[in-house]
């Protein structure tokens, strides 16, 4: 796994999903569900790298 990279998702999918808790009032309801859904997706697949990058150690 390149390192680097890993680490650089795992920042931005956790970012992204602090930015979306905090701005959830001004986001529109239609894209509200799209982006909470993307983000939930996004926040799994940081956590199933992370536990990948444990057991690879």
């Amino acid at each position: 796994m390149n390192t680097p990279t890993t680490v650089i998702f795992i920042i931005v999918a956790f970012s992204l999903g602090a930015i979306l808790v905090m701005k959830r009032d001004q986001v529109p309801p239609q894209l509200r569900r799209v982006l909470a859904l993307a983000t939930i997706g996004l926040v799994g697949f940081a956590f199933f790298m992370i536990l990948a990058t444990l057991f690879n150690m």
